[in-house]
């Protein structure tokens, strides 16, 4: 879509409200709003002036000032507006030279795919994340200097089949029993439906939707496959409206990769596969169908896997999920078909384009522009150093001896071990200048200070239990 285009799309809607809508460091979309008026031709080159100090992990407050420059491909009505309110995704750029902004990780997704086709490798890298969420009826969280709490509660957590409801109905899933029993059982059917028809509305294609295996309204809505700054944008809307949608009709939605005690946490199990000339890449005679070029990629994926950690599990509530023991791939190994290993190949269809990878580890609290870029930067280094991943294993991770797991690598054990994996591998990250030093000196400051010192100054619920009596 032509600017030109956007501004007829714009009357032709009735738009009265123009929402620019930007991405920040951590991956959360912020916006602002102007008149419809506003809204001209030269503004997707001029663009519109915002305070970028107040963002965080971007702009000091002597050098504030930024510009958003809207992407006119990226166009919807918003659905969630009151007003005709069109939206526009955009790009970040330094107000005097006009070059855009290195920590704008939109930015970063561009310089991946450019990347990815100055190699000769390939010219297209497909995505297709399975995001998983939770659908709560109410939660409640503080904390402060003499105390700290959080309370979750869900018509189908099944800590409530004993509550009063008047009546109570029963029909709760049982822990880890969740995937996926009809409704009653499944009781958000309809409501993961409003979310599919409202993101099919808005372009995003979706192949399927579900509940998860958790109680308490676990769930999955898979979008198809696209290419990466695509399913970076995608990614962002699909938030935003399974968050909207939730809440219009009385219900929270969170990513939060492990929000409940004891039971399946959420993961973002992430499909992968390189294209070229319009003919996929990944599809050979080697091992689960898989080319050479394919296997190298997994081999770069399992190499670099502690430092995309950083990336692709980027909070400390991620590794309450990535446990050793429980249902989330913390070992790093590749396998057909077996989903404990950090990498699966799925072997669903022998169609060469359906051959894909899949990374298990991710999880959705990521910014996907940054995690979707880091395994693409990953795999390719995979691929141009012909890094061998070793033999797939295909048993049972969990069922494994001691003896059998201790040659088995595995995910960081903290977001802390995971920074410091940044720290020491990220020269991957950093070919075709995707990645800056100033972009991984940023994100290794803000998540150090912010949130593993933040978390780790302050004390946790079950330390009175373990500790109140020594």
């Amino acid at each position: 879509m032509t600017p030109k285009e956007a501004l007829e799309f714009a009357q032709k809607n009735g738009a009265k409200m123009v929402d620019l809508k930007f991405c920040d460091f951590l991956g959360i979309w912020q916006h602002f709003s102007v008149p419809i008026r506003c809204l001209e031709e030269s503004s997707f080159e001029e663009g519109f002036g915002f305070d970028g100090s107040s963002i965080r992990g971007w702009q000091a407050i002597n050098a504030s000032d930024m510009l958003i420059i809207p992407d006119p491909n990226t166009a919807f009505m918003d659905p969630f507006c009151e007003e005709p309110t069109i939206s526009f995704i955009c790009d970040v750029v330094d107000p005097i030279t006009k070059e855009p902004y290195t920590r704008d990780p939109r930015y970063v997704a561009k310089k991946a795919e450019a990347y990815l086709k100055s190699t000769g490798i390939a010219d297209t890298a497909y995505f297709g994340p399975e995001a998983e969420f939770f659908i709560f009826d109410d939660i409640r969280f503080d904390q402060n200097e003499h105390c700290g709490y959080y309370f979750i509660d869900s018509i189908e957590g099944r800590w409530n089949s004993g509550r009063e409801e008047n009546p109570n109905l029963g029909y709760k899933p049982r822990y880890k029993e969740g995937y996926f029993p009809v409704p009653p059982t499944d009781f958000f059917q309809d409501l993961r439906t409003q979310m599919v028809l409202q993101l099919e509305k808005l372009g995003v294609q979706i192949e399927c939707q579900h509940h998860e295996v958790a109680t308490a309204g676990q769930a999955e809505i898979d979008m198809r496959f696209a290419p990466l700054l695509q399913m970076g944008d995608n990614l962002m809307k699909y938030k935003y409206v399974i968050k909207n949608v939730a809440i219009e009709n009385g219900f929270t939605v969170t990513f939060m990769p492990k929000p409940v005690f004891n039971d399946n946490g959420t993961g973002m199990h992430t499909h992968q596969s390189l294209w070229k000339d319009g003919q996929p890449l990944f599809a050979g005679d080697r091992y689960g169908g898989l080319s050479e070029i394919a296997l190298y990629y997994i081999g770069g994926i399992l190499k670099h896997a502690p430092a995309l950690c950083a990336f692709t599990n980027p909070t400390t509530n991620s590794y309450k999920r990535l446990v050793p023991g429980f249902e989330a791939p913390v070992n790093l190994a590749y396998s057909s078909r077996n989903r404990s290993a950090a990498v699966r190949i799925p072997m669903y269809s022998p169609s060469p384009k359906a051959k894909r990878i899949e990374v298990r580890f991710p999880d959705p609290s990521c910014n996907g522009y940054l995690a979707f870029a880091a395994m693409l930067m990953a795999g390719l280094d995979g691929i141009e150093n012909k890094i061998d991943p070793g033999e797939p294993l295909d048993k049972d991770i969990y069922s494994l001896s001691p003896e059998e797991l201790a040659g088995v690598p595995s995910t960081p054990g903290s977001l802390e071990e995971a920074l410091k994996a940044l720290e020491a591998d990220h020269d991957f990250l950093l070919k075709g200048n995707v990645f800056t030093e100033d972009v991984i000196e940023k994100w290794i400051e803000w998540k150090m200070e912010k949130e593993v010192n933040a978390v780790n100054l302050r004390p946790h619920p079950w330390e009175f239990a373990l500790y109140f009596d020594v």
